[in-house]
């Protein structure tokens, strides 16, 4: 052996394994490694510490090991003789959680041996270092997202396969800089692929934003706007920005299942039968075949001499007309009738009284309600294709109560649904010939959006991305649901629905994610409660992007979900700064905690933290 190598043994050299009790190993460290640091060939080396990385060398074999906790006992000896000073007494130990081992030159993730008890420990040179923290594949492409935090410097990269095609979980409460690491990521992914014509071909990215974070008065956040669409919706009026969708989409009833929020068993088929009755549809987009489809289901509820349905017929059924077709005279047609068609109790009939007090009976009755429904006044050519399509619903409905095909108790929830979700449906999506971009970024803000619909609209547009790409089943392609505040759309605890529609929402989202991978589509998700997500959600996640967490139910959480982290991150999170997080999953061989690097100031996400001083100042 030269001296050289004899020289860096005793340098780098820390102690010994002492016990094995599974991953964990007890160090005792050499009295003469009790100093901070160390100096080799003119360098500072930091001694080993809490935190830092130590090999353990068993045969030819090399096991990697993280530093996880440190102690201190007095030698039993009765003597101080032996002893310069009370100092010598003391020995240091180190807990010590095995990680990997080198193969060859390169670190791999896992335990392949267990370290033997006497097996020397040492420091890692610099070159070790690196190869511990380099977790680019050969097959992969860089991509550099910050800087160790404990070893300034030092840089980290992830590759860009083993990141962006996997599920990635972004946590931190509010001000500990998720949305920025969420918007670091994409931002060096595009600055790198934007302009490849591939790229633009073969991936697509949807990032739903519930705040208005990435969109600004440049709209250049994460990248510039050129390079993206932009929606902007709004449930407050009708002049705000659409989303687009496919019209073979707008006739899908699990669409519109989604939209009405429609249970699985009776309401579900309802709509399959409503929208796929092309006889309805051919005759409500022609204004005198709708006014004869009017005419006709008012008639078939009056013959039923049901005193119920009847007046249902009257009120209900030209009310829900009224909505449905602008600018006609239905109101005034309805409160006619209300007041000429009643029930005589003692013949149990309806009749139709004049204002002279003549009543009117069976066929004379019939004409005298037929000659009121023909002064209906039906605009021309006003119905756009949701309107036929609620239209379609409401006429399937009477159609079907009156005729006694359906139970009224399990239709008419969904029926009440449907103004206020149509109306507010309308105000964000279009149905479009052709939704095709060039671009193959799009930000949906839900900003302006209202809270009922912020839980449908998520679901509507992930649930229409993710069947699409399913049923392209392209193994070149690839989709990328980014979702930001995920806890708006995957809490387990909402008190505004149904158990039944939180279960179908949270199960669309976990097949998404369970399956996802095998169609190339992979969520983002970023959140300030992952308590409140889904446990299978969480588990299902590949790489994790941890911020501070200081709420004790959300570190629970992510200790429950996350077996990649080892306990010395854990207790890091509740005192990690702004702008640092700990990186562990699938693209890093090790748990690194790392300050994300920073962002031209243009394609920053606007999420600062405001400042009382400077808003007050003159």
């Amino acid at each position: 052996m030269s001296n050289e190598i004899i020289v860096e043994d005793s340098i780098f050299r820390v102690g010994r394994v002492i016990s094995v009790d599974g991953r964990s190993i007890r160090v005792s460290v050499d009295k003469a490694k009790n100093s901070s640091h160390l100096v080799y060939k003119g360098d500072l080396i930091k001694n080993v510490s809490v935190g830092s990385y130590i090999k353990i060398i068993k045969g030819f074999t090399i096991i990697i090991g993280k530093v996880e906790g440190e102690f201190t006992y007095e030698d039993k000896i009765v003597s101080t003789k032996e002893y310069s000073s009370d100092k010598e007494k003391i020995n240091r130990s180190l807990s010590v959680s095995l990680l990997g081992f080198f193969n060859k030159k390169e670190f791999e993730r896992g335990i392949k041996e267990m370290p033997l008890v006497d097996n020397e420990c040492y420091l890692l040179d610099r070159q070790e270092f690196n190869q511990v923290h380099d977790f680019i594949r050969k097959t992969d492409e860089p991509l550099v997202i910050g800087t160790l935090t404990l070893e300034k410097g030092q840089t980290i990269t992830v590759g860009i396969d083993s990141l962006f095609a996997s599920h990635i979980g972004i946590f931190g409460n509010t001000g500990s800089g998720k949305s920025y690491t969420l918007a670091k990521l994409y931002f060096e992914l595009f600055k790198i692929y934007k302009d490849n014509k591939k790229f633009k071909q073969k991936s697509n990215f949807f990032l739903l934003d519930f705040n208005g974070e990435y969109v600004t008065e440049s709209d250049n956040v994460i990248i510039p706007i050129e390079y993206k669409n932009i929606y902007r919706l709004s449930t407050k009026n009708y002049d705000g920005q659409k989303y687009p969708i496919s019209k073979e989409t707008l006739y899908d009833h699990n669409f519109w299942a989604i939209v009405l929020e429609a249970t699985e068993k009776t309401q579900t088929p309802f709509l399959r039968r409503a929208i796929n009755n092309d006889f309805l549809a051919e005759r409500i987009k022609q204004p005198d075949n709708l006014k004869e489809l009017i005419i006709r289901e008012f008639s078939l509820g009056i013959a039923k001499n049901d005193k119920e349905l009847g007046l249902k017929i009257i009120v209900e059924f030209l009310s829900e007309l009224h909505f449905s077709i602008p600018h006609s005279n239905l109101l005034e047609v309805r409160d006619n009738l209300r007041e000429r068609v009643q029930y005589h109790n003692t013949t149990y009939q309806f009749m139709f009284v004049t204002t002279g007090g003549t009543r009117y009976y069976d066929e004379d009755m019939v004409a005298r309600i037929t000659d009121e429904l023909d002064e209906i006044v039906i605009p021309q050519d006003d119905l756009n294709d949701l309107d036929v399509l609620k239209l379609q619903i409401i006429f399937q409905y009477y159609d079907e109560i009156i005729k006694g095909f359906a139970n009224i108790e399990h239709l008419a929830p969904l029926i009440k649904r449907l103004a206020k979700n149509f109306t507010d449906i309308r105000k964000v999506i279009e149905a479009k010939e052709d939704v095709s971009t060039s671009k193959n970024f799009t930000i949906v803000s839900l900003k302006d959006v209202n809270i009922h619909m912020r839980k449908i609209l998520p679901l509507l547009l992930c649930k229409q991305l993710y069947e699409g790409e399913k049923a392209k089943n392209d193994e070149t392609t690839h989709l990328n649901i980014i979702i930001d505040e995920a806890h708006n759309i995957l809490s387990r605890d909402s008190n505004r629905e149904s158990e039944q529609w939180k279960d179908y929402r949270l199960e669309t989202f976990e097949e998404i994610i369970k399956e996802g991978r095998k169609f190339g589509v992979f969520l983002t998700l970023a959140s300030q409660r992952p308590s409140d997500i889904s446990p299978t959600i969480i588990s299902q996640l590949h790489n994790y992007f941890l911020h501070r967490l200081i709420n004790n139910n959300d570190i629970i959480a992510v200790e429950k979900t996350i077996s990649y982290l080892d306990k010395l991150s854990f207790e890091y999170l509740p005192i990690l700064p702004t702008g640092t997080c700990i990186l562990a999953g699938l693209s890093a061989q090790v748990p690194v905690v790392i300050d994300i690097g920073a962002i031209e100031k243009e394609f920053e996400p606007n999420n600062k933290t405001r400042s009382l001083i400077e808003n007050w100042k003159d």
